[in-house]
């Protein structure tokens, strides 16, 4: 029987002490710190109910679906409201007159800023794939929602929408945001290219009056095709042409921000203090990194990995851990897990039905729910092998016909003795033939050459031939499908049957041969085909005429008075 041995990892994660990531270019910081500007609010969309899981300090901690713990993004949004991105990103506001359109009266959620031809803003759109095209009502509006979400994540954004800040780290946290927006944070826009250029991104061509993308941020001269403007980390288009430099690339704010600062993934806030925890390749705020089923801290304790989701030991044992089918208790990770066919045992608990020897590592049976060691199974329930009459082992490889079974050294040819395994064979009154052996005895064979027929005889007068072995007695050529006749029991094709043994024309000389019955002239010893016999003058045929004879000619009654006159 095979015995699966189960066994679960358990990890124990301690707080890592993780040196802060580089700040800004000294001189742009400053200089961006004196250039701060007011935060405003953003406005909020109406998304699916979420966990709020309080810390012991009140704070919440988890920003994930109630019902099924999923993120918010990955949840349709429905929003009564559209989201302007200037207002998320506490950038001044641009009214209509300036922008060029609302958007609303062209049917979308969204326009690129400054352009007043729709003519322009459609032919942006169709260079988008459709699905993400922000018309109103349409799934592109609520990806959009999404991506804003996502994207631009409101903790990155504002000190009012972080939840789990310390104090002492407010002020890194301002001079992240303002070097931020003052460096790296933009909205692009859409320009007609002023020259033949390349695509920033895909590096295919941009001919001049194309419709492009351009950065301010970025250099000036710099293009991408619309659906090119994309994050260089999630290769997503950037949700209303907002993007972050660094480093000579362009990047949603989400991913900008983790290049400088990690994040955590439980609240999905920036980390601005230099301990955390790292574990499950993932960054946490120290506390935050909780078991998933009771929400307790799994710093400096063990936990288990299930699903790619934490477990503290309690939870996992609760929810996962097996049942001993001997004494009923769990079988903790700390155990080993020995299981057959669904059911689990203690390493301690898996002991033979009867006699209640341990069974680790060792051949057993099972019957009727119990499991036995070999000795015991065999003593209670083996059954014989119809070959030498011992009985099957446990543990020991069986070989079953119909109702008969066999050791499988035992299932051999009943003539040549080898044991056929897995090999084909044939049954014949109660014994066991190899291929070989059963063609060898019981095979038709072939009445010429006396080899097996295997495929494709021929049967003569009530015997087998090979077809290629069924040729003409003469000539040696395949009679298998042919025409063919007998003489003395051996068959010839009709040519040589005709020359070696048939009447010969006297007129043509050439046999006189037919299937099924050939009319023929026959007088005294001389023979005539149908069409052959003649008047040798006039040539008009004698078939059922009289006529003269003329030495070894025949002749008409007329031509043989012409030739008497």
């Amino acid at each position: 029987m095979l015995l699966k041995v189960q066994s679960c990892d358990v990890l124990q994660v301690q707080p890592v002490l993780v040196k802060k990531q580089p700040k800004f270019p000294t001189r742009e910081r400053h200089m961006a710190i004196r250039r701060k500007k007011s935060t405003a609010t953003a406005t909020a969309t109406v998304i699916p109910e979420t966990i709020k899981t309080i810390s012991p300090d009140g704070v919440e901690q988890r920003k994930t679906c109630q019902s099924c713990k999923c993120p918010r993004e990955a949840h349709a949004i429905y929003q009564q409201q559209t989201t302007n991105v200037h207002e998320r990103l506490g950038f001044k506001l641009v009214s209509p007159a300036d922008s060029g359109v609302e958007a609303r009266d062209l049917g979308f959620t969204w326009v690129p800023p400054g352009v007043r031809a729709s003519s322009r803003i459609n032919r942006y759109f169709e260079q988008l794939p459709e699905e993400v095209v922000p018309r109103l009502g349409s799934d592109g509006a609520c990806i959009r929602e999404r991506q804003i979400s996502y994207q631009l994540p409101k903790q990155d954004l504002s000190l009012e929408h972080c939840k789990h800040l310390e104090v002492q780290h407010e002020a890194s946290f301002e001079d992240f945001v303002t070097a931020r927006n003052e460096i790296a944070l933009d909205i692009g826009y859409i320009k007609d290219a002023p020259y033949d250029e390349h695509c920033a991104h895909c590096d295919n061509e941009i001919a001049a009056g194309d419709l492009v993308v351009a950065a301010p941020k970025f250099v000036e001269s710099v293009m991408w095709h619309p659906k090119c403007f994309t994050c260089s980390t999630c290769n997503s288009l950037l949700v209303d042409l907002t993007y972050c430099v660094h480093d000579d690339k362009i990047y949603c704010e989400r991913h900008y921000a983790e290049m400088l600062k990690p994040r955590c993934a439980g609240c999905d806030e920036l980390i601005f203090s230099g301990e955390y925890t790292k574990a499950m390749d993932k960054d946490w705020h120290s506390g935050h990194f909780c078991c998933w089923q009771c929400d307790e801290s799994l710093t400096g304790q063990r936990y288990v990995i299930r699903d790619d989701h934490p477990y503290c030991i309690k939870c996992y044992e609760n929810v996962f851990a097996n049942t001993c089918e001997e004494c009923s208790k769990i079988i903790g990770i700390d155990s080993k897990d020995l299981s057959y066919k669904d059911k689990h045992w203690h390493e301690a608990c898996f002991l033979c039905f009867k006699c209640h020897l341990s069974l680790v590592d060792k051949q057993f049976g099972a019957k009727a729910d119990k499991i036995y060691c070999g000795n015991c199974y065999d003593a209670q329930f083996a059954s014989r092998c119809d070959g030498c009459g011992e009985v099957f082992r446990a543990g020991t490889k069986k070989m079953e016909y119909k109702t008969r079974q066999w050791h499988e050294n035992c299932f051999c040819c009943c003539v040549c003795k080898t044991a056929i395994g897995t090999k084909s064979f044939i049954p014949r009154e109660q014994e066991i033939y190899c291929a070989g052996c059963y063609e060898e005895k019981f095979a038709t064979r072939c009445i010429k050459c006396n080899k097996v027929i295997t495929s494709g005889g021929v049967t003569y007068k009530n015997e087998p031939w090979h077809r290629e072995c069924f040729t003409c007695t003469h000539c040696n050529i395949t009679l298998a499908g042919q025409r063919f006749t007998s003489r003395d029991e051996k068959p010839y094709c009709a040519e040589c049957f005709g020359e070696l043994f048939a009447k010969r024309c006297t007129a043509c000389v050439k046999p006189i041969t037919g299937i099924g019955g050939t009319r023929f002239i026959s007088f005294e010893d001389r023979h005539w085909h149908h069409d052959c016999f003649v008047c040798a003058s006039c040539k008009a045929s004698l078939v059922g005429r009289g006529f003269i004879t003329d030495g070894p000619d025949i002749l008409c009654p007329d031509c043989a008075k012409q030739k008497l006159m």
